[in-house]
């Protein structure tokens, strides 16, 4: 049963009991309130087709923005080297792709499953190799500070 149909079986009982609103005062404010249910289930009712025209809408976006990301990105997207909480890379001695998580990226080492070679990965964007690893070169660093002191 929606709101507006209780209002409705609400205000039928009012009727029913033959309240008199110009002669009782409680009859009137019954009768104000009904009126005041009336609109605010109508309220509702419109808000609630609002709310699944709105849903409707975002579905439909959603499937063109699907479709849009099918083009831009390619229909497969599982080519990405990040899999959930995967990283592929491949191994340098014998071209093996080896699938590791996040704790064997942070110890940095990582031994091949087929050739048992081990190797370091460096996933750092920068053009500039860092030999400690801090994000800054040790060696220039240590050259600058000669050239300061000069």
């Amino acid at each position: 049963m929606t709101i507006s149909e209780k209002v409705a079986y609400l205000k039928g009982l009012a009727e029913g009991l033959e309240l008199d609103t110009a002669k009782s005062k409680e009859a009137k404010l019954i009768s104000v309130m009904i009126g005041i249910l009336e609109e605010v289930g109508l309220s509702i009712e419109d808000l609630e087709e609002n709310a699944e025209a709105l849903g409707e809408e975002i579905d439909a976006i959603s499937d063109d923005l699907s479709d849009v990301e099918k083009v831009v990105f390619g229909e497969e997207e599982e080519d990405d080297a990040w899999d959930d909480d995967f990283f592929e890379v491949e191994c340098p001695t014998c071209g093996a792709d080896i699938e590791i998580n996040e704790d064997v990226l942070e110890a940095g080492v990582v031994e091949c499953p087929s050739c048992g070679e081990q190797f370091a990965i460096d996933l750092s964007d920068e053009e500039e190799e860092h030999c400690c690893g801090r994000g800054h070169c040790c060696k220039a660093e240590s050259e600058e500070k000669a050239t300061e002191t000069e």
